[in-house]
């Protein structure tokens, strides 16, 4: 098991079967990306001070796109809530409280939409986080290059990932276009205000700081 400044993936049974689970449903890409945001976000937990669970965490994290796999992406729904009600089912049969299987839950549903997980519970705000950093970039120089270089080492990045990913986001969600609906007030802006141009997701990752 990897250790990283004193960070390690929770050595028990919930998550050993979550680490076995998604290894066998999801794709390798999907796999370590997800096993990098864990990473990513409790490292990103512990050097800000922030309390969290483990084991939640990890839940989160795992399951985070696990709506994108074929096992788990439903026709209608945004696959953001196919991830979240895959981690919910996992978790309830596991006899994990409501409580925490609402805000792993929250963490899944959310972690597509900035802004709004870094005021909430640890749990929500780090899995966020984690996913930012990995695809993004975001706070790519907080993490020391031992922490980044590590983690990589531990659950490889290739150098294609940037397009890898973008792919994988296409594939799962292509056949449910109107499930992409999102932040209206970018809309709005378009609609009254001549010049604005929103951000760009696809842009912004190929043009993180991460390399390649």
């Amino acid at each position: 098991m990897t250790r990283i400044n004193g960070v390690d993936i929770p050595d028990s049974q919930l998550a050993r079967e979550i680490t076995d689970l998604v290894r066998d449903t999801a794709s390798p890409l999907l796999f370590h990306h997800s096993s990098r945001v864990y990473y990513f976000g409790a490292l990103a937990g512990k050097r800000r001070g922030l309390p969290f669970d483990p084991e939640l965490l990890y839940a989160g994290a795992m399951f985070h796109d696990m709506g994108l796999t074929q096992e788990h992406r439903s026709a209608d729904l945004r696959f953001e809530v196919d991830g979240a009600n895959a981690a919910r089912d996992f978790l309830r049969s596991h006899g994990i409280a409501q409580a925490d299987i609402d805000t792993v839950w929250t963490a899944i549903a959310l972690h597509t939409t900035p802004g709004i997980p870094e005021h909430m519970h640890p749990v929500i705000a780090l899995v966020t986080a984690g996913v930012e950093m990995d695809v993004l970039g975001l706070d790519y120089h907080g993490f020391s290059e031992q922490e980044r270089e590590a983690v990589v080492h531990a659950h490889p990045r290739s150098s294609h990932f940037k397009e890898d990913i973008i792919q994988a986001f296409y594939d799962g969600i292509q056949h449910k276009p109107t499930t992409t609906f999102g932040n209206v007030k970018g809309d709005v802006l378009a609609d009254k205000q001549p010049g604005f141009h929103p951000g760009n997701f696809c842009s912004v990752i190929r043009g993180s700081a991460w390399p390649g």
